[in-house]
C-alpha cells in the first residue's frame, strides 16, 4: 500500500487513480455494501436495508488494524425487491439487471488489478442471487468473491428476539437497529401489529417454512397489510446498538479471514 494514502481513509472512491494503482493487490479486499430501496412499513425509511449494510461494513472496517488492506466502495442503494413491488417507495431492479450490475462490478475491479470482492448485503430478497453471481464473477474474472448477509451474522448470545424466525422485514431487530443508527428516521408512533401474525400461517406445518430448508415463495401482499413481516413493538435503540456491535465485530473477523484466504489452486 502506498505511503501517500491516508490510512484511515478506506473509501476507495475518494482516492485518486494513482493512489488506487499503488495499492498492493495481492491481499486487497474490496467491499461492496448492497441493500435496497423498498417499503419498510409505515415506520421505517425505504433505504433501511442499504443503510444497515453500509453501517455494518463501515463499522467493521473501523475495527481493523490501521494497515489492513480492505477498501469500501459506495453502497448500491437498489436491489431486487420484487416481493415489495406495487407498494409506494419500492424501486426494484430485475434479477437480470442486478446480475449484470454485479458482473460489471467484478469485471471492473479485476481490470483494476483487484483479486478479492465481498458483497455486504442488507436485503433478504437477494442472498440466493448474490450467491449465484459470486460464482459467475469467480469464473469470469478469477476474483475470489465472498457474498454475505449481515443479518445472518446472528444475534448476541443473550438476545432473544420476540419475533425470531418470522421477523424478517421491519420487525423488532431491524427496527431496533434503525433506532440506534438513524433514530430520526423511525416513526415510533406508527408501529403496526398485523405483521406479527405470520407464524400462524405455518403453525401446523412440519416442514414448510417462510424462509428455511423448505421455503415458500411469497410476496408481501401474501403476508401483511402494513408491509411489515414481524413485530416491531418491542424495538429499542439499546437492543439495536448491541446488535450492530455484534454484527460489525463478527464481520471484522470475517474480513480478516477473507483477506488472508487463498485457494490452494488459483485460476
Amino acid at each position: 500500500m502506498s505511503a501517500t494514502v491516508s490510512q484511515p481513509e478506506r473509501r476507495l472512491g475518494m482516492l485518486t487513480t494513482d493512489e488506487i494503482a499503488a495499492i498492493s493487490k495481492a491481499d486487497a479486499l474490496v467491499l461492496q455494501p448492497i441493500g435496497a430501496t423498498e417499503q419498510h412499513g409505515p415506520h421505517l425509511p425505504c433505504l433501511t436495508d442499504a443503510l444497515i449494510a453500509q453501517a455494518a461494513a463501515e463499522r467493521a472496517v473501523a475495527q481493523l488494524p490501521v494497515d489492513a488492506n480492505v477498501w469500501l466502495l459506495p453502497p448500491l442503494w437498489y436491489g431486487k425487491s420484487t416481493e415489495h413491488l406495487g407498494r409506494p417507495g419500492t424501486v426494484s431492479m430485475s434479477a437480470q439487471t442486478l446480475v449484470s450490475v454485479c458482473l460489471d462490478l467484478g469485471r471492473s475491479l479485476a481490470a483494476s488489478g483487484f483479486r478479492k470482492l465481498a458483497f455486504v448485503n442488507g436485503h433478504g430478497g437477494q442472498p440466493a442471487l448474490l450467491d449465484m453471481v459470486a460464482r459467475d464473477i469467480r469464473y469470469d474474472t478469477g476474483l475470489q468473491v465472498f457474498p454475505l448477509m449481515v443479518s445472518r451474522l446472528g444475534l448476541p448470545e443473550d438476545v432473544v428476539s420476540s419475533d425470531a424466525g418470522f421477523g424478517i422485514h421491519a420487525g423488532e431487530v431491524e427496527t431496533s437497529v434503525m433506532m440506534a443508527l438513524e433514530p430520526s428516521t423511525v416513526r415510533s408512533d406508527r408501529l403496526p401489529v398485523d405483521g406479527a401474525d405470520v407464524a400462524k400461517l405455518f403453525a401446523d406445518c412440519e416442514h414448510l417454512t417462510l424462509e428455511g430448508a423448505i421455503p415458500t415463495a411469497w410476496l408481501t401482499d401474501d403476508l401483511s397489510e402494513s408491509g411489515v413481516i414481524g413485530d416491531a413493538r418491542g424495538a429499542n435503540a439499546e437492543l439495536g446498538e448491541r446488535v450492530l456491535r455484534h454484527w460489525s465485530a463478527r464481520l471484522a473477523v470475517a474480513l480478516t479471514e477473507m483477506a488472508a484466504f487463498e485457494f490452494p489452486r488459483t485460476r
